[in-house]
C-alpha cells in the first residue's frame, strides 16, 4: 500500500459565508494531495505527459463527515491500495483535522491515456516500477 500526507491551509476564499469550505473545494484538495503523492515517488504530472500519458480523471465520489473551517490545518492522506495493473489508478483520499478526525472521504479514479490517441493505455512502466516497492 502507498500512503502519503499532505497539509493545507484552508483560506478564506474556499469557505461560504458560514466560515465552512464549500463542498466543490474537496476535489482540488484531493488533486493537490495526488500531485504531492506523484511527486514523492520522484515524478510530476509534467514528466507523465512528457512519457505521452495524460491521466483524466473519469469518477470521483465523496463523503462529507464534518465540515472544514476558515484557518483549519488540514491533512490530506492519498492511498493506493492496490497497485495499478491495467489502464485505471484508483486514489483514495481522507481528510483529517488538526486535532484527528475525519472530516471527508474520497474515491478519485483515473486512466491512463495514450495524449495524441485519447486510447487506453498501460500505467507507464517507470512508474510501475517504483510503485511496486510498496505493494511486495
Amino acid at each position: 500500500m502507498f500512503v502519503t500526507e499532505t497539509s493545507i491551509r484552508i483560506h478564506y476564499a474556499l469557505t461560504d459565508q458560514m466560515g465552512v469550505v464549500y463542498h466543490g473545494h474537496y476535489a482540488q484538495f484531493y488533486e493537490i494531495a495526488r500531485t504531492e503523492a506523484i511527486r514523492q515517488i520522484g515524478y510530476t504530472y509534467k514528466d507523465i505527459e512528457a512519457m505521452g500519458i495524460i491521466m483524466p480523471v473519469i469518477d470521483i465520489h465523496s463523503r462529507f463527515l464534518r465540515p472544514a473551517r476558515y484557518d483549519d490545518l488540514i491533512t490530506v492522506k492519498t492511498i493506493l491500495k492496490e497497485l495499478p495493473v491495467h489502464h485505471k489508478i484508483v486514489f483514495h483520499h481522507e481528510i483529517y483535522s488538526e486535532a484527528g478526525e475525519l472530516l471527508n472521504t474520497g474515491d478519485v479514479t483515473l486512466y491512463f491515456m495514450e495524449a495524441g490517441s485519447m486510447k487506453r493505455s498501460l500505467m507507464p512502466e517507470q512508474l510501475r516500477v517504483k510503485l511496486e516497492s510498496y505493494f511486495n
